[in-house]
């Protein structure tokens, strides 16, 4: 198997494959173009969303300094706004939910390293995806890791660590994020 083919898989890949850095090339380049256009020129800010993004809904919204290493991977939901510096590795899938808010400096990671130091000389990577629902606010400075589901109507409280599935209707927080308190849907 190839790289990429390991990668789609699901198995350890090589990062630093001519293959696989090829998709990360090409989102670089589309997120320097998202980044240097004008904030007020929406037409073209969404033209770009949808050429970088697998697919979005309506209204879109990304803020400079935004950053991806793939960018197909991701798929939102109408009414996405992810505010200033956000990054989102999406290695493999980033799926997000309808009226979602990313607060600023937020990571979302879909890729981590093996413990191994043999394995991590070798430049090795190691996947799993990352789903987000609907009306989900994810606080400043949040660290979402790889494999984590969040449900709907959640928030995750600044700072927080987020390594573990997060249920519907609750907020979050800390290091790493715990349960906090239930929060009432009153959209249903």
């Amino acid at each position: 198997m190839t790289e990429l083919e390991k990668l789609r898989a699901g198995l350890e890949f090589c990062f630093t494959d001519p293959e696989v850095d090829a998709l990360k090339l090409t989102a670089v380049k589309l997120c320097q173009k998202l980044n240097v256009t004008d904030v007020t020129d929406y037409e073209t800010r969404e033209k770009i969303i949808r050429e970088l993004f697998g697919s979005a809904g309506q209204n879109p919204v990304v803020l400079p300094v935004f950053n991806c290493d793939n960018g197909k991977n991701i798929h939102v939901g109408d009414n996405f706004l992810a505010n200033y510096n956000v990054t989102i590795l999406d290695i493999v899938s980033v799926t997000i939910g309808n009226n979602v808010m990313i607060a600023p400096h937020t990571l979302i990671t879909t890729i981590g390293h093996p413990l191994s130091p043999a394995k991590r000389r070798k430049s090795i990577g190691v996947t799993a995806p990352v789903s987000i629902g609907d009306d989900v606010w994810i606080g400043a400075n949040v660290t979402i890791l790889p494999g984590v589901t969040i449900g709907n109507n959640v928030v995750i409280a600044a700072g927080a660590v987020v390594t573990k599935n997060v249920p519907d209707n609750s907020l979050f927080g800390g290091v790493p994020a715990k349960f906090i308190k239930t929060i009432p849907n009153d959209v249903e």
